[in-house]
């Protein structure tokens, strides 16, 4: 492969969205063999072995990479463990949210008149509120649990997707394609489906990696506040509330989860802005 290959392979490609997506790839993978990978089970306590440190401290127990917890439970297995909670409520919560907002989005746009003046306000008065509190008094009404705190993230992110899909939508309604659809006879959902929602899926996919990040913020707030999943679920939430309390003599408790958290928020945010740069048409150029 010559050196202009190479380069315009990499210019494809960036490196952002390899290593934001290499990453992700990983949490994948620890969350799907999270119980072959932990060394031990991220639920068994021993006192006798509390607030160990990680494995470079001189008095550090071997086994124990991160160290231990108030209660003896080791804090890698819990970090491995947490990740499925994380990415099961960045994935049904983001997709739940994109299907609701990119179809009253593309509702709007397509159809406009009173169908876009009535979801336009209904979107204003929605995010008026504010989105952590009003999470926080669904997860409250609904109860702890993991299908609370997906729904929660739903019904509250939904007008994201809706006002960029409602605006890209009316940009790609005034193109000649369309135009040409309806001449051919095409009905006007028919054009949405076929012509319309395949031009503005791009934008869509972006969106939802972007918003996956959005949902692994808001879960780790709620568990931080004991309103997530129960509490013998490991969460980075949770660990970040416990290492809270004893950060002046477990540092680690604190640090590992926060990394993992600010780290996996990084990612998600890197890999849908290096996507819109590698599927939009107008910022390859």
């Amino acid at each position: 492969m010559t050196a202009a290959v190479q380069i315009r392979h990499a210019r494809r490609w960036p490196v952002s969205l390899i290593l934001s997506g290499g990453f992700i790839l990983l949490l994948v993978g620890l969350a799907l063999f999270a119980p072959l990978i932990a060394p031990v089970d991220p639920l068994e306590q021993d006192l006798l072995l509390e607030r160990l440190p990680p494995f470079w401290a001189a008095d550090a127990e071997p086994g124990y990479w991160l160290g231990t917890d108030s209660l003896g439970r080791d804090v890698l297995s819990r970090l491995i463990h947490a990740t499925q909670t994380a990415l099961i409520v960045a994935l049904l919560a983001a997709s739940f949210a994109c299907l609701i907002g990119t179809a009253l989005g593309l509702l709007a746009g397509f159809f406009g008149g009173w169908v876009d003046m009535l979801i336009s306000r209904l979107v204003d008065i929605w995010m008026s509120f504010p989105p952590v509190l009003l999470s926080i008094l669904l997860v409250a009404v609904l109860g702890t649990g993991l299908h609370s705190v997906v729904i929660a993230i739903a019904v509250i992110d939904w007008t994201r997707f809706c006002r960029v899909i409602r605006t890209e939508t009316q940009a790609q309604t005034s193109e000649d394609y369309v135009d040409a659809a309806q001449t051919i006879g095409l009905t006007r959902f028919a054009i949405l489906w076929r012509e319309v929602l395949p031009n503005v899926a791009p934008t869509v996919i972006v969106l939802l990696s972007l918003e996956m990040g959005i949902a692994v913020i808001v879960e780790a707030i709620l568990s931080f506040v004991g309103l997530s999943v129960s509490s013998d679920t490991p969460t980075w939430g949770g660990m970040i509330a416990e290492g809270r309390q004893v950060i002046h003599y477990a540092w680690w408790v604190l640090v590992f989860p926060l990394a993992a958290l600010c780290l996996t928020v990084l990612a998600f945010n890197r890999f849908g802005d290096a996507l819109r740069l590698r599927i939009d048409p107008v910022m390859r150029r």
